[in-house]
């Protein structure tokens, strides 16, 4: 692979994802924002980095200008083309954060909502500007692993917080990109791709009878690389019935060819957790098992004409009990679901005198069998696994989409245009168009302008369509919702500084809900007529090393802030389950700075005020509602880091403050940890 060198316009790729198929936000020609998270960075101890103590100025700074871009897929732009943003989260970031979890992670982007109903990521509702869980598309290494049952359980992760590169961001509408979930945005993880063959160790224990551990190893030789991993976590719990215990392994390997590189991947996740009042606080004995399995593969030509394509299949099985023990009279049988999801997507983009180009299609099919999900099926199936229990009833639909996109370059100016056309058997079997543009003014080097405009495109879950219980009741007519997001904004990068401020209208409508028509009602499905967002976001990241040297007692500091106003027309409608609790404020800051040789301190700030509320129960019987009231919460994580092994102890929560990120489920007091990561290299 061609290694991007520092260029009279200070442009620079990523070293190791130059070109790769996974590093798929590039497809949308976006800019890269490093340090926008509101996660700081930390110096990862391994053999590709460089010492700080030894490494000058002019290395440290070439060094970090060649993380700045991401690049990859569909059309590759550099740092002064792009158009639209995209936040990146990066290992040194990963590594510092006070976190276990890729989901508590994201909890320091400015502009995602995490919701949890446990610790670790035991159960996330994940969320982009305003919107829902159900909107988002979350891929790994490019590979889409949403969950068509409901966005509760997509983010349930075969890889471990260890295996991680980068994890990228883009906020707004992807759907000429990524297909019809990519409402409001999408997440993409991205693997590490060591070419050192090494095996390693991670350790870790807290309160309330927390282990966590985990193994790595990875062998390269010639072309070819391969890496497993696999770990185990467990806890007896926080409050009553919140105790869980999940087990992973993660496999990848890569091959490069003269002529094509060629990546594949595998994965599983298996996780069993009491579900104290997770999705009703009637009924607080809850408990949910869930299984992922996930298989991959895609490559990417080399030449004039990029071929890129991927193939991919994960299956997905949960188990829901409304009583973990001593049930109702009335309750006959826990929910058993099985969804299997298999697509494809073939991508091509080249370079020619008008431009760069970009066409494609993509195949996905979604199937459900359940005994509660569906249409009735003609002969019973047995679920596997769970005895003499069965599926009854069953559902499909097949997406197919077709998209094209070109990009004219100018020295300073950049237009993107693209139209994606989709027709899904779930529907009517008709196409409709998705059309969207991007444009953006380099008024110098380091300011640029950028504004946008992309339209949407978001089908129902099987659960939305066909959940029913004593106190829910889905709906098989539906409609698809549809948006119109307009955006705004500008951005300022230099060795020093960089910062971003943008604003965006999203137009939503037909957007799907859980509501309650009265006191007394259960809850229902419906599409509101009208929901649209509006919202601003700002973020800055100062490097103190970049200002002071490299020994400076500082290292950075990154400040962020979102505002979301929301205006609706959803009808005579008494109490909203999702769609009308939305962050309104959210406020993050972080500083990274040493303390003595290699010691360094994370301290991470969060304030955040939502709109919305939650009943309050007494037993099974509803007494009241509450609005959820603001918090803010302080993170700490210390780190020994050295070449070979790392030590680190984190609290969370310093401030032992109670709140709650959805429902009645107060989240963890403050909670602290130790643990220890060892890594030994072979010749």
């Amino acid at each position: 692979m061609k290694e991007n060198k520092f260029t009279e316009r200070q442009t620079a790729r990523w070293k190791q994802f130059n070109h790769k198929s996974y590093a798929v936000f590039c497809s949308l020609k976006k800019e890269v924002n490093i340090g926008v998270l509101a996660i700081t960075t930390l110096a990862f101890a391994n053999v590709e980095c460089v010492s700080a103590q030894t490494e000058t100025s002019h290395q440290l700074k070439e060094y970090k200008l060649d993380e700045i871009e991401v690049t990859g897929s569909r059309v590759p732009l550099t740092l002064g083309e792009a158009a639209r943003i995209v936040t990146v989260l990066s290992r040194e970031d990963i590594q510092a954060a006070a976190v276990q979890s890729i989901n508590e992670l994201l909890k320091y982007a400015v502009g995602v909502d995490v919701r949890q109903r446990g610790d670790l990521g035991i159960q996330t509702d994940i969320s982009i500007r305003g919107g829902t869980s159900d909107q988002i598309t979350i891929l790994l290494n490019g590979a889409n692993i949403s969950n068509p049952q409901t966005g509760h359980l997509t983010a349930d992760f075969p890889v471990d917080m260890n295996d991680i590169e980068r994890i990228e961001i883009l906020e707004g509408p992807a759907a000429r990109v990524y297909g019809t979930s990519a409402f409001t945005g999408a997440i993409n993880i991205v693997t590490k791709s060591d070419k050192q063959s090494h095996a390693a160790i991670d350790l870790s224990t807290g309160q309330y009878g927390l282990f966590n551990g985990g193994v790595r190893g990875n062998f390269t030789k010639g072309r070819f690389s391969n890496q497993l991993s696999g770990g185990y976590s467990r806890s007896d719990g926080y409050i009553a019935n919140s105790d869980f215990s999940t087990k992973r392994a993660f496999y990848q390997g890569e091959y490069s060819g003269k002529e094509a590189d060629i990546r594949w991947q595998a994965g599983i996740s298996d996780k069993g957790y009491g579900a104290n009042t997770f999705y009703s606080a009637a009924y607080p004995n809850q408990y949910e098992h869930t299984r992922k399995y996930f298989v991959s593969v895609q490559a990417e030509t080399k030449g004039k004409l990029h071929f890129t394509p991927i193939i991919y299949w994960n299956r997905g099985h949960d188990r829901f009990e409304l009583f973990r023990n001593n049930p109702a009279s009335w309750y006959t049988n826990h929910n058993y679901h099985q969804t299997d999801v298999f697509g494809t997507n073939l991508n091509t983009y080249f370079k020619s005198t008008l431009g760069k180009t970009a066409f494609g299609a993509e195949f996905r099919n979604e199937g459900v069998m359940s005994n509660v999900l569906g249409k009735l099926m003609d002969e019973p199936v047995k679920v596997p696994g769970e005895g003499d229990h069965y599926f009854t009833k069953k559902d499909n639909r097949t997406n197919i989409s077709y998209y094209v996109e070109h990009d004219i370059l100018l020295p300073r100016f950049t237009l993107s245009l693209g139209l994606m056309a989709t027709m899904n058997t779930g529907l009517d079997n008709k196409f409709r168009y998705y059309p969207g543009v991007d444009v953006s003014y380099r008024l110098t080097e380091q300011l640029k302008v950028y504004a946008s405009w992309s339209m949407a495109l978001r089908l129902p879950t099987f659960t939305d369509l066909y959940y029913e219980s004593k106190t829910l009741q889905g709906n098989p007519n539906l409609k698809p919702e549809e948006t119109k997001a307009f955006e705004i904004g500008t951005k300022y990068s230099s060795h020093v500084l960089q910062a971003s401020v943008s604003g965006y209208y999203h137009k939503g409508k037909n957007i799907i809900d859980w509501v309650k028509y009265s006191s007394d009602d259960i809850w229902h499905t419906v599409n509101h007529t009208k929901l649209d967002n509006m919202g601003i976001e700002t973020s800055a990241t100062l490097n103190f090393c970049e200002l002071f040297g490299n020994t400076s007692f500082l290292k950075k500091a990154t400040i962020g802030y979102s505002y979301i106003n929301q205006d609706k027309v959803i009808g005579n409608v008494y109490e909203s389950n999702y769609s009308l609790d939305y962050l309104k404020h959210k406020f993050v800051a972080q500083l990274d700075h040493r303390i003595w040789r290699n010691l360094s301190a994370n301290w991470a700030f969060r304030w955040q005020s939502r709109e919305g509320s939650y009943a309050i129960y007494e037993g099974m019987k509803k007494v009241g509602e509450k609005t959820y009231p603001s918090f803010c919460l302080l993170d700490l994580k210390l780190s020994w880091n050295t070449k070979n092994y790392l030590l680190f102890a984190e609290a969370n929560n310093l401030f032992d403050r109670k709140y709650y990120d959805i429902g009645n489920i107060p989240q963890p007091r403050i909670w602290g940890k130790v643990g220890v990561s060892y890594r030994i290299n072979f010749k």
